[in-house]
């Protein structure tokens, strides 16, 4: 059962009447069920430790990126609530039934989110910080993409792995011959919008097999970020990769970057859970 509070919250405030509940998948950080109500099916995820800006920054990112010029679907957001002494904070939004997606569904995706990265800004980062899981994003406005990466990316997942006890701080000194040569392995761009925490849950597709996506990480940085981050656990579908081709070719070895964008990731995973995150980011790095 959802918590009387939040019961309490979306009946008497927003006027919505809950019908009946399912448990449902939240990822690893909440707790979401499904919720028909006399509004229709909703999706309601909610986190009894969640910083109060949790919800509020994960509701913006959706709307950005449903703002965009791109056939992508994404969740419309109804509520948004910071917690309380009383209740927990949580999001509310738009229920999608999901669907299974063909290979030209997947074509289709990849090249609409081809066309959400051609949405370009002024600067690298964002106006404001967020989440990449239940971890802190530091979106700091930079005018170059490389410097970002480091200072904004990486620099304060490894502090955290470091002061942890995750990684040893004599590590550091490997990353910081890495991060000199980044200038001659890194193509450069202009701020792209990407959705920051593309893995494979983070998507799917609704019954018509238009794509979707959820649990956004939004920022502008640099649009092979999201590609790499593709790559993380196995990779999208063939289909995917041609469709996003087809609008925004790859440059040259791509492939031999997809490492060095997911060492973002990867520490993300060493912070969160540890175990053989670290020994794989260590070994990246060691590559280079």
């Amino acid at each position: 059962m959802i918590p009387k509070s939040i019961r309490n919250v979306l009946e008497n405030q927003f006027d919505i009447k809950i019908e009946s509940e399912q448990t449902v998948s939240g990822g690893s950080i909440n707790r979401a069920h499904k919720l028909q109500t006399d509004q229709g099916a909703l999706f309601l995820k909610w986190n009894r430790s969640a910083p109060d800006h949790f919800f509020d920054v994960e509701a913006r990112g959706l709307k950005l990126l449903a703002s965009v010029d791109a056939d992508i679907r994404v969740p419309s957001v109804l509520v948004t609530q910071p917690p309380s002494p009383d209740t927990p904070g949580f999001l509310l939004i738009e229920y999608i039934r999901e669907g299974s997606g063909s290979s030209s569904d997947s074509y289709n995706f990849g090249a609409e989110l081809a066309k959400l990265h051609n949405t370009t800004g002024d600067h690298f980062g964002l106006a404001y910080d967020n989440f990449i899981g239940s971890l802190p994003q530091q979106n700091d406005q930079f005018d170059n993409w490389i410097p970002f990466f480091v200072e904004k990316r990486i620099n304060p997942q490894l502090k955290m792995a470091i002061d942890s006890g995750k990684i040893s701080q004599n590590f550091f000194g490997n990353w910081n011959r890495l991060s000199k040569k980044l200038e001659d392995l890194l193509p450069p761009t202009k701020p792209c919008l990407i959705h920051g925490d593309l893995w494979g849950g983070n998507y799917l597709f609704d019954e018509n097999g238009t794509g979707i996506l959820i649990d956004p990480a939004v920022y502008y940085g640099h649009p092979e970020m999201d590609l790499a981050f593709t790559k993380m656990f196995g990779g999208f579908s063939t289909s995917f990769y041609e469709g996003y081709k087809s609008v925004t070719p790859l440059e040259d070895d791509f492939s031999n970057r997809v490492p060095i964008y997911n060492l973002y990731p990867l520490l993300v995973h060493v912070n969160l859970f540890g175990g053989h995150y670290v020994s794989q980011f260590e070994r990246i790095v060691g590559k280079y």
